[in-house]
């Protein structure tokens, strides 16, 4: 079906979306948040790249604008090339490869909210497609921003459909909001090898409160890159991938729980090309040569 009237039937069937816990980069925000629509409904084929992006309103964000992904991954409406909007948008698809972009992400959603907590996240919007919402206020901290995006690509990468199936009811791996992690998706072995043990005190992998994150990851230090990994086993994954790309290869070495789960990814041919290839297209402006 095509992207845009996908899209439309979406919207259509809810007035609201609702935002995963998966996929934020130190999102400190509740798990369910209301997305309330105050623009017309989603562009038809053939609407000019120009006009107006729609907005919607929330807890976190306040007034917010979507902009439709195209076909190629363009932006519809065009924002201003010169636009910090355009900007972090051009930075992402470095990141995430304009083909992927555009087979994945139908909106992409920007913020100016100084006061909230969250940098970026990505939540499903259909079976098939994702949204990218980013606060720009965030964005003037340019190393904090690439692994932010970084770490959303690794939610996209490890949540998409080839590897989490819709639930039906019965779920014999690791159950996600998404849905069912599938037998050989990244998140089940990493969570076979890295969380099953935790047993029942372990937060789930729904978990979205701080707190519980805190506290489990002041038992658990010496297990993560970050607090922020210890708040789910989705989280933790993201926080362990972006942290494989960024540090040298030597990270992965030693028995370390930390080091453990950087090597995780270095076993996957998938995952270190991705980790070549994002270190060769950053390594000038962040300095990640080694």
């Amino acid at each position: 079906m095509n992207k845009i009237w996908q899209r439309l039937l979406v919207a259509l069937a809810a007035s609201a979306l609702v935002l995963s816990s998966a996929g934020c980069s130190l999102l400190l925000i509740p798990e369910e948040s209301t997305l309330t629509p105050s623009a017309p409904s989603p562009s038809l084929p053939g609407t000019p790249a120009t006009g107006t992006p729609e907005e919607r309103t929330d807890e976190d964000f306040g007034t917010f604008q979507v902009y439709l992904v195209d076909e190629v991954a363009a932006l519809v409406p065009a924002p201003a090339s010169d636009s910090l909007t355009a900007s972090v948008w051009a930075d992402f698809l470095r990141v995430a490869t304009p083909d992927f972009a555009a087979e994945i992400i139908m909106e992409y959603a920007t913020g100016d909210a100084p006061d909230s907590d969250t940098l970026a996240s990505v939540y499903p919007v259909s079976d098939d497609y994702w949204a990218l919402s980013v606060n720009l206020a965030t964005s003037n901290d340019r190393p904090e921003l690439i692994a932010t995006l970084i770490h959303e690509y690794a939610h996209l990468l490890t949540l998409e459909a080839s590897q989490v199936s819709a639930s039906t009811g019965s779920c014999p791996t690791l159950e996600l909001d998404e849905g069912c992690a599938d037998p050989d998706s990244t998140l089940e072995a990493f969570n076979s090898q890295f969380w099953a043990s935790y047993g029942p005190d372990a937060p789930g992998p729904g978990n979205a409160d701080a707190d519980i994150a805190w506290e489990f990851y002041l038992e658990h230090e010496d297990d993560f890159v970050s607090d922020y990994a210890a708040t789910n086993v989705v989280e933790d994954a993201a926080e362990s991938f972006t942290t494989f790309v960024i540090e040298p290869e030597s990270a992965q070495e030693g028995n370390s729980v930390v080091s453990k789960k950087l090597a995780f990814f270095a076993d996957y041919p998938e995952y270190v090309a991705i980790r070549e290839r994002l270190r060769s297209e950053f390594a000038r402006e962040l300095g990640w040569a080694e």
